[in-house]
């Protein structure tokens, strides 16, 4: 704990009067140390506030000079002279040395004294820890709360409310697996790294100021001889001893997180994988499985569907196995669910196809072949079953072995890439083009390319025209002859959409 000097000037009753250094005025004064020796320096180790009536003082202006310059290289935080004794007033080569070295040089007057002066930091200073630890104890259970409410995320989100720091998760390999807020530069991420590198994870905690100015503390995560991740906390201000406090309290929350006996992380999954098929069902009271599936979500009540389809037993196991690796390695639950020869998992909102990519990744070229992976938008968590619907029908349009599909990327081709709307508009190509076709082969004619420029200019009769290289009359007689032909009427919209699609699927 520390109080800046400016509090000092701050307290009537002490009657205390600034005479140089004002600079310094923000420095943390920790101790109150009252002495006459002529050279106190070497008994001094920083943050004190250093109390004397002068009467060692050096007779000289230069040996002054050299006392003070000594007393602020050992950090003095201020110093505070008693008049009325040995001097009447503070010297002025004191005075000008004291704006020189930034150092605040305070005149005690006679009627104070320099007990009470004492007595009041003193007290200060024990109001702070006892408000500090105060804040501890308030914020522990919070944290605790956090921990076994929301997991991972809560708890980092809550020690960093709780610091007002900056927290990050880091893995064994020093990636990024949590963060509150979001949007951590990768330059500090980067430093940060750095640091947890250096303990080669024998250190428990380190700190470190960056490049930037921020205190920089990150502590190793280790449960027996296996270290888990590192724990990081960037502040712009420094981290005091109830900040230390906090970032160990969540360092064994996540301790105990990561040492969950797989038994127990099972159950889980178990559970969870549940809860989707309660969902997915037409079961009438879904409120408790709507509360499980809030764990799936990002801070924002955000989720992703991802549907991995398989062809094999052997593949939907190892889908299974391998997604819950890859949430195990990230501190988060499974949220999966297997039916038949489909995988269904949940995701963040906030996560991209990073995780998908990662799976057909790590399941390997060969198993990769055996799967197709869809990915739906983002979904509040309560619209749940409309997102795995999605990324259900995603998945159909994927290629086996290919990289995964996010529905956003199908806009404009999804009719054409779901195989059961790809058979009926086939079966509209047979019906409403077959003649169309067959009168070209025929009689040499050019229709169906007409019908299609046509279609496609919106029925602007100049610009279809230019498409195929023919004057508009001449196109209009081939309209004519098409709705002739086919028994349609092309003013209709309705029928204008059928018949473009009936000739893009069959033209592919």
């Amino acid at each position: 704990m520390a109080l800046p000097v400016r509090w000092l000037l701050s307290q009537p009753e002490l009657a205390l009067k600034l005479m140089a250094g004002a600079g310094g005025l923000d420095a943390d004064v920790t101790f109150v140390v009252t002495t006459e020796l002529s050279d106190p320096a070497r008994w001094l180790s920083g943050g004190e506030l250093l109390l004397t009536t002068g009467i060692a003082l050096p007779s000289s202006a230069v040996d002054r000079r050299a006392y003070l310059q000594k007393i602020a290289e050992c950090g003095v935080a201020a110093v505070g002279f008693g008049v009325g004794l040995s001097h009447p007033s503070v010297p002025e080569d004191l005075v000008t040395a004291a704006d020189e070295y930034g150092l605040p040089l305070l005149e005690v007057p006679l009627p104070t004294p320099f007990v009470a002066v004492a007595k009041k930091v003193t007290e200060r200073l024990a109001e702070l820890r006892y408000e500090s630890m105060l804040r501890a104890s308030r914020a522990q259970p919070r944290m605790t709360r956090s921990a076994i409410q929301g997991g991972v995320y809560a708890t980092i989100r809550e020690l960093s409310v709780a610091c007002s720091a900056t927290v990050l998760l880091l893995d064994p390999s020093m990636r990024v697996i949590e963060a509150y807020p979001d949007g951590v530069d990768e330059a500090v991420v980067a430093e940060v790294a750095d640091l947890a590198a250096s303990g080669s994870g024998s250190v428990a905690s380190s700190v470190a100021r960056s490049r930037t100015g921020a205190t920089v503390a990150v502590q190793v995560i280790t449960g027996g001889n296996v270290v888990h991740g590192y724990l990081a906390a960037i502040s712009d201000s420094s981290l005091g001893h109830v900040e230390q406090i906090l970032l160990g309290h969540a360092n064994s929350l996540l301790a105990l997180d990561f040492e969950k006996p797989h038994r127990l992380r099972a159950a889980q999954n178990r559970l969870n994988s549940e809860a989707i098929g309660l969902l997915l069902s037409t079961e009438i009271n879904l409120a408790p499985a709507r509360a499980q599936m809030r764990q799936a979500a990002d801070s924002d009540g955000l989720i992703r569907a991802m549907t991995v389809l398989c062809d094999s037993d052997d593949a939907v196991q190892r889908v299974v196995d391998v997604v819950d690796a890859i949430m195990t390695a990230d501190a988060r639950q499974t949220f999966v669910r297997r039916d038949e020869m489909r995988v269904t998992a949940l995701l963040r909102g906030r996560d991209g196809s990073d995780v998908a990519r990662r799976l057909v990744r790590e399941l390997g070229s060969r198993q990769a072949k055996s799967i197709r992976v869809g990915l739906s938008t983002v979904h509040p968590v309560d619209d749940v079953t409309d997102a795995v619907q999605q990324s259900a029908l995603t998945a159909s349009a994927a290629a086996y072995g290919g990289q995964p599909v996010e529905f956003e990327s199908m806009t404009g081709s999804a009719l054409l890439t779901f195989p059961e709307s790809r058979r009926v508009l086939d079966e509209l190509a047979e019906t409403m083009i077959a003649p169309l076709v067959a009168h070209d082969r025929e009689q040499g004619t050019d229709l169906e390319a007409s019908l299609r420029a046509y279609l496609e200019a919106n029925g602007h009769w100049e610009s279809a025209a230019a498409t195929i290289g023919v004057h508009r009359h001449t196109l209009r007689s081939r309209i004519t002859r098409i709705e002739d032909l086919l028994g349609c009427d092309l003013d209709v919209a309705r029928v204008r959409a059928e018949l473009l699609l009936a000739i893009i699927a069959r033209q592919g």
